[in-house]
C-alpha cells in the first residue's frame, strides 16, 4: 500500500492556465474555493488558520469554517508613502520585524526621520490590533502547523513581514493560501534562500499583480467590528490570547 500523501503537499496551481478578474464575488466565495485545494488539512488537531487583518480575516473565517479549524489573526501594518496611501514603501510585524523596499525608497528619498514616523505610527496601530483582536502569544504557535491567510499579494511586503514574524515563533509548518498573489512574488516565497514558507497555495498566480480588489466583485473594507464579528464564534481550539499585559514578542 503507498503512503499517504503529506498534508502539506502543496496540490498543483488551481485554476490552471491564464485566469482573468474578477474570480470570486466576494472574500467568503474566495476562502470556499481557497478550501478546495486544502481538504488535505481538515481536522488538524495541530493545525490553526491565522488571517491578516483586516481582509485576509473575511477570507480565513470561511477557510477555517470549511476545514474545522481554529481561527485567529497576526497584527501586520503596511508602511506607506505619506503622499499616496496605497503604495506600500515597507511593513512592519510582531517582533520587532521591519521591512523597507530599499530600491524604491531611494527613488523617493524618504528621510530618516520620516521613516522614523512611519515606523513610530504604525506600530502604535500594530499593537492596539493585537490588542483588539486578542492575537496568540507567540509561545501558544510553537510547534503548530499554521495557514496564514491573506485576500491576496502583489508587492509581498506585509505578506513576508508576517510570514518572518511567524517563522520566529518556531512553528511545526509554515504555509501560505492566497487567492490571489503575483506569479514572480510567489516565487520568490518559494526559493530555497528566503526560506519563510513551507508551502504556498494559491488559485490564481498573476504576471504583474497591482490590484488584489480588481479580483473581487465586491471587495469593501472591513472596519474592526466586522473583523470582531467574524473572530466571535470561531475562537473555539485557538490558542489563549494575550496576557493583559499585551502581546508577547517572538
Amino acid at each position: 500500500m503507498s503512503p499517504s500523501p503529506s498534508p502539506f503537499d502543496a496540490p498543483a496551481e488551481f485554476p490552471a492556465a491564464s485566469p482573468r478578474p474578477p474570480l470570486w464575488s466576494d472574500r467568503a466565495a474566495a476562502g470556499q474555493a481557497l478550501a478546495v485545494p486544502l481538504q488535505h488539512w481538515r481536522g488538524d488537531p495541530q493545525a490553526l488558520v491565522i488571517g491578516l487583518p483586516r481582509g485576509g480575516v473575511a477570507v480565513a473565517a470561511e477557510l477555517a469554517d470549511a476545514l474545522a479549524l481554529p481561527l485567529c489573526t497576526w497584527a501586520v501594518r503596511k508602511l506607506a508613502h505619506p503622499a499616496a496611501p496605497e503604495v506600500a514603501v515597507g511593513a512592519l510585524a510582531p517582533g520587532g520585524v521591519l521591512l523597507w523596499d530599499e530600491p524604491y525608497l531611494q527613488q523617493l528619498h524618504l528621510s530618516r526621520e520620516l521613516r522614523r514616523q512611519l515606523v513610530q505610527e504604525q506600530d502604535l496601530e500594530l499593537q492596539r490590533r493585537q490588542r483588539l483582536f486578542a492575537d496568540p502569544p507567540p509561545s501558544a504557535l510553537r510547534g503548530r502547523h499554521l495557514l496564514v491567510v491573506d485576500d491576496g499579494v502583489a508587492t509581498g511586503l506585509t505578506a513576508r513581514a508576517a510570514l518572518t514574524s511567524l517563522r520566529r515563533c518556531v512553528p511545526s509548518r509554515l504555509v501560505l493560501a492566497v487567492p490571489v498573489i503575483d506569479r514572480e512574488v510567489a516565487r520568490r516565497l518559494e526559493s530555497s534562500l528566503e526560506g519563510l514558507v513551507d508551502g504556498l497555495v494559491a488559485l490564481a498566480r498573476v504576471e504583474g499583480l497591482t490590484a488584489v480588489g480588481a479580483w473581487y466583485r465586491h471587495f469593501e473594507q472591513l472596519d474592526d467590528a466586522s473583523v470582531q464579528a467574524l473572530l466571535r464564534d470561531r475562537r473555539s481550539g485557538s490558542p489563549s490570547g494575550p496576557a493583559p499585559g499585551g502581546p508577547q514578542p517572538c
